[in-house]
């Protein structure tokens, strides 16, 4: 087997995986109970999802311009995902949408 077949091999299982992380994330916003719960199911498994999709396709695509541009695309999904989870997260807190009761300890109380 060659260096490439594996590749496209690592790829594919690369690609598989990100799209059932992904899809277990879609399932978690729409069943999970409440907006913490919705908010994790939102940006960890995604943002895994997401990564093993991009490391899938750099695997088939392996060409320089492209494994940069999915760099680039890693590193933005990587910095814009923990900043709108603490966003969603502090505006559900701010309108009241939180369980507060679930929270071991509470940050913003005093705010």
């Amino acid at each position: 087997m060659t260096a490439a077949a594996v590749a496209d091999w690592l790829g594919g299982v690369c690609l598989v995986a990100g799209a059932l992380l992904s899809l277990a994330a879609g399932v978690g916003v729409l069943r999970l109970p409440d907006v913490l719960a919705r908010m994790h199911a939102a940006t960890k498994p995604q943002v895994l999802g997401v990564l093993l999709l991009l490391i899938g396709v750099a695997l088939r695509l392996r060409s320089p311009v492209d494994v940069g541009m999915i760099a680039l695309v890693a590193l933005f999904q990587l910095t814009t995902a923990p900043v709108a989870a603490q966003l969603i997260g502090r505006a559900a807190y701010r309108s009241g949408q939180i369980d507060r009761d679930l929270l071991d300890v509470d940050e913003l109380a005093g705010r």
